[in-house]
Formats: C-alpha cells, sequence, structure tokens
C-alpha cells in the first residue's frame, strides 16, 4: 500500500513536471513572435514623418520671358525710304548731279513744285535744270529738321520736313528756308521720289490771299523818359 501511494505520488510529480513544461515553452514561443512582429512593424512606423519632419520641396523651375521689342519712333519698313531720303540730302550737299538725279523717278510723270513758285515736269527736264545750276553752287550747306515718314502701304512713302539751306551761287552768297514734301514709290528693290513739293517759310505777302495772311505784331512803342 505504502508502494502505491510513492507511485501515485511519482506520476503526479511527473505529470506537474510536463504541465509545467509545456506551459513554459508556450510563453516563451509567445513572447518570441511578439518580440519578431514588433521588430517587423517598427520600421513601418519609423518612415512616417514626423510633425517635426519638413517635406521635400523641389526647386521652382525659372521661366523665360520674351523681351519686348524695342519701340522705334519710325514706321515699320521706312528704313530704305530714310535712306533715299538721306541719299538725296548728301547729293544736294555736294552738288552732285548723278547722286540727286539717281533719286527721283525716270520718267515723263515726274512733277516738282519748286520753292520759287515755278513747276518742273520729267525726269529730263529736271536733270538740265540741275546741270545747268550746280556747276555755279559752292559751300552747300543743307539742314533738315523735323523730319517724318508716313508709309503709304507696301509701295508708297511720304517724307515731310523743315530745310534751310545756305551756299554760294557765282560767288554771291545766299540763304534759304522752307518745307518740303516728298512723295516715293517702290520701283523695284528701290524706292524713287516722284514727287517734291517745297514752299518757303516766309513767303512773299503779295503772293498770299488777304483772308488767308496773317497780322504782323505791331512793335510796342519806345518810351523817352
Amino acid at each position: 500500500m505504502f508502494k502505491r501511494t510513492i507511485l501515485i505520488v511519482t506520476v503526479g510529480l511527473a505529470v506537474a513536471a510536463a504541465a509545467f513544461a509545456q506551459n513554459t515553452n508556450s510563453s516563451t514561443t509567445t513572447t518570441e513572435r511578439s518580440r519578431t512582429a514588433n521588430t517587423n512593424r517598427a520600421p513601418a512606423k519609423a518612415d512616417r514623418p514626423t510633425d517635426t519632419s519638413k517635406p521635400a520641396t523641389t526647386a521652382p523651375v525659372a521661366r523665360a520671358t520674351q523681351n519686348k521689342p524695342s519701340v522705334s519712333t519710325a514706321p515699320p519698313g521706312s528704313a530704305t525710304v530714310v535712306a533715299a531720303f538721306e541719299e538725296l540730302l548728301g547729293g544736294i550737299r555736294k552738288a552732285d548731279v548723278n547722286a540727286v538725279t539717281g533719286v527721283y523717278w525716270n520718267s515723263p510723270r515726274l512733277i516738282l513744285f519748286n520753292n520759287n513758285g515755278t513747276v518742273t515736269k520729267g525726269w529730263d527736264q529736271m536733270r538740265k535744270n540741275r546741270e545747268s545750276s550746280y556747276p555755279d553752287l559752292k559751300d552747300v550747306k543743307l539742314e533738315v529738321r523735323d523730319v517724318a515718314v508716313t508709309m503709304l502701304g507696301r509701295d508708297g512713302a511720304m517724307v515731310t520736313a523743315a530745310w534751310t539751306q545756305s551756299q554760294t551761287y557765282k560767288d554771291t552768297p545766299e540763304t534759304a528756308s522752307g518745307r518740303m514734301t516728298l512723295v516715293f514709290k517702290r520701283v523695284g528693290k528701290d524706292w524713287k521720289a516722284i514727287h517734291l513739293h517745297t514752299s518757303p517759310d516766309r513767303p512773299d505777302p503779295s503772293r498770299v490771299l488777304p483772308s488767308e495772311q496773317t497780322a504782323t505784331p505791331t512793335p510796342s512803342p519806345v518810351s523817352n523818359q
């Protein structure tokens, strides 16, 4: 009887020991799994931006700006017209027959209203007039001002200006001033003057209608006191 009791106690202790061992293994396995799971989740949590972290910013891209075209006082397409006008002025200053007549339209329909009130018709007559007067001219000085160019489409232009010219004609000095209007036409690749109108800025009062005459200011009396 005593031996049976000892056997039962021994078996009971063995079962208890086995149960304890099983509980110990289960706890260890659970802990390791928990640790493994926590280790896997930790990097994901670290990748999330915190409140203090600044989001990445892209550098602003510079935008290309177009330069504004510069503003010109001369109308578009007038550069060649101005060049023809300057060629005419240069010929007059040099009293060069070929340079002056080369700017004009070589046509019988060319018309010039001259500063002295006469009219020249045709290129041939205009050249004869220049050939007659230019050899007697010396020291020609021509000043132009208030030059304005108006384009009349693609093939026409008008140039207006005020002028003052001084020279020596047959050894006699002379000076005149007035206004001019030149009409240019594109002939092939060149601009030619097809009409010239000049007039004095101080016309002879006897040639001006009374209704168009301006009053001459009366000078103030000089006191003898």
